[in-house]
This record gives C-alpha cells, sequence and structure tokens, in this order.
C-alpha cells in the first residue's frame, strides 16, 4: 500500500474485496509498534457491526476506497480483537496465518559483550 497516505485519512472508506463487492467501512487503522506503518484495517462489516481485520500490504487506495484482494468469505471469516486495543504479537500471527502471508521471524537478538566473566581477571 502507498506509504505517504496518513492513516487516519483511511478511517471511513469504503472497503472492497478481490471481485468488487463491499465489504464494509473502515473503522479502525493498527500501525506496526516497531515501524510506526500502517498495517492492519479493521473493516466494519455486515448489520451486526462486526470488525473484520485485514492487511494494509498487499492491499491497495484505488480511487478512494481500499482495494483488498482477498475473496469476501475470506476476509468476513478473519479473526476479531474487537476495534480499540492494541493487537498482540500472538493476535497478528494469527491474522498473518489466517490470511496466508508470510511473517517474517524476528531476527535474533545480537551478541553482546556485558564486560567480564565474574571470577576472571579479563576485562
Amino acid at each position: 500500500m502507498q506509504t505517504d497516505i496518513d492513516p487516519r485519512n483511511l478511517i471511513g472508506r469504503k472497503a472492497f474485496d478481490r471481485d468488487g463487492a463491499k465489504i464494509g467501512t473502515i473503522d479502525e487503522i493498527y500501525l506496526d509498534d516497531a515501524t510506526g506503518v500502517p498495517e492492519w484495517a479493521a473493516i466494519r462489516t455486515g448489520l451486526f457491526s462486526r470488525d473484520a481485520f485485514v492487511p494494509l500490504e498487499p492491499s491497495e487506495l484505488v480511487e478512494g476506497t481500499l482495494r483488498i484482494p482477498f475473496e469476501r468469505a475470506l476476509i468476513k471469516d478473519a479473526p476479531d480483537f474487537g476495534v480499540g486495543r492494541h493487537l498482540s504479537p500472538e493476535q497478528e500471527l494469527q491474522l498473518y496465518h489466517h490470511y496466508g502471508l508470510d511473517v517474517a521471524s524476528p531476527s535474533p537478538p545480537p551478541d553482546r559483550d556485558f564486560g567480564r566473566l565474574a571470577g576472571t581477571d579479563e576485562a
């Protein structure tokens, strides 16, 4: 998705699936904790006001609407974690798996030398 779009400008826009079927209206945008980049959108669907989480990448903003490259049924079956709350890493992983998207494994922490070992004279 375009990275120069203010995520606040997405709220209230219509969302459509890959076949052009209307899914609903964007209710909330969720940013990546580490980068601050918009990562997920919560789409208000149907009469019962359920929110479906959709990935913003590989979605596209086309003529003022969000085009999501997945079938409507898959989107509507996405886990619903409720809006207005932080998505945990476990919830994000569930969403990635639901959409069949690759998840990059977190890089291992760097090796660090925190000083000398106890009982040795070496620094």
